[in-house]
């Protein structure tokens, strides 16, 4: 899975990808059989097999409509369409939390409920009908297996001087997954304080910044680093061509570990230059047909409640998130702080 989370990496979904100005524009005509999705990273795959090439080719085969893809990181995404409000080039936007709620919030998603939203957790989509999720998926870890008998424990084992240079996460602010690891930290050491220190600490052991989660996976199985930042969707498929990749998951102070959805959340970008085109497209991902397939091609979990996938990944999904225990952040806190958050973040580490 490509998880590029900063550069902006143009793949378009069935055709050679065209030059990024050609994008789509706002003087576009309306029914142009086109449609432009920004996108965070994850679910395409890298050899064409993920669950955004599966469901754009079926896409494109029903309705004649191309897919013009545009792949960057969570808040990179965002950023890109508030440079472009006056004359927006998408129609689409997927991103993570709490990325979406800050789409919304700058006014960047036009209300547009999709076919097979009502079966999507109230927790999953924006109470005035903005965005949904169309994917589910849940915060991790991964570790390399061969070189560790068993995967880490808790936050303090990861203190240890053995997984000095050994050890990388993902930039908050930057990468969803990264911003996440704060998230996951505040919660599970009782508080912004508390995780900042701990993670101040964890910079003796910390390689670097990375604005991408996705390239960190890879250097996990390479042995490169021990662990690593991810997300289960995105690990789980990496999973099948990197035979090293363990998934796992912190405990907090109780000793059990726990983790939060990520859900890749779309909505219909405000005055987007093929408006009708997107709402298609985002009744067609919320369809039955390409929910069913989020595990069996896609490594993830179904959106809507209605769905239950017993295919041999949904299976295995089941069987790793087993025991372990699931918070709900307050995304409209972290939302209107996140910002301070970050910055404190950087004050902290010296990042």
């Amino acid at each position: 899975m490509s998880r590029t989370r900063l550069s902006l990496a143009i793949a378009v979904a069935l055709l050679a990808a065209p030059a990024l100005s050609a994008c789509g524009s706002s003087s576009a005509a309306s029914d142009a059989k086109e449609v432009t999705v920004y996108s965070a990273d994850g679910l395409k795959g890298e050899n064409g097999d993920g669950w955004y090439d599966k469901v754009f080719a079926d896409f494109t085969k029903k309705t004649g409509i191309k897919v013009k893809y545009v792949e960057g990181g969570s808040g990179e995404v965002v950023q890109r369409a508030v440079r472009e409000k006056s004359n927006p080039q998408a129609d689409v936007l997927v991103t993570l939390p709490p990325f979406i709620q800050e789409a919304d919030a700058k006014g960047l998603l036009q209300k547009y409920e999709p076919e097979g939203s009502t079966a999507v957790s109230g927790a999953d989509k924006a109470p005035d009908g903005t965005w949904t999720s169309v994917v589910n998926n849940y915060f991790g870890f991964v570790y390399n297996k061969k070189e560790l008998k068993t995967a880490p424990k808790t936050w303090d084992d990861l203190l240890d001087a053995s997984y000095k240079n050994k050890l990388q996460y993902s930039t908050p602010g930057v990468a969803g997954d990264g911003t996440a690891v704060l998230l996951q930290t505040m919660h599970d050491l009782g508080g912004k304080d508390q995780a900042l220190a701990y993670l101040k600490r964890l910079q003796a052991n910390n390689v670097g910044p990375s604005a991408s989660t996705g390239k960190l996976a890879p250097k996990v199985d390479k042995g490169e680093l021990l662990v690593a930042n991810g997300d289960v969707q995105m690990n789980y498929a990496q999973s099948k061509t990197m035979p090293n990749l363990g998934i796992w998951f912190p405990a907090g102070k109780d000793g059990k570990p726990s983790t939060f959805a990520l859900p890749y959340a779309a909505g219909l970008v405000t005055k987007a230059p093929h408006s009708a085109n997107g709402k298609k497209l985002l009744d067609f991902m919320l369809a039955r047909r390409a929910q069913a397939e989020v595990s069996s091609i896609g490594g993830g979990f179904s959106a809507r409640e209605d769905v239950k996938a017993t295919d041999a990944n949904a299976i295995a999904l089941t069987k790793l998130m087993d025991g372990v225990d699931f918070f709900q952040p307050d995304w409209n806190d972290i939302d209107k702080n996140l910002t301070s958050y970050v910055e404190d973040w950087k004050s902290a580490t010296g990042s």
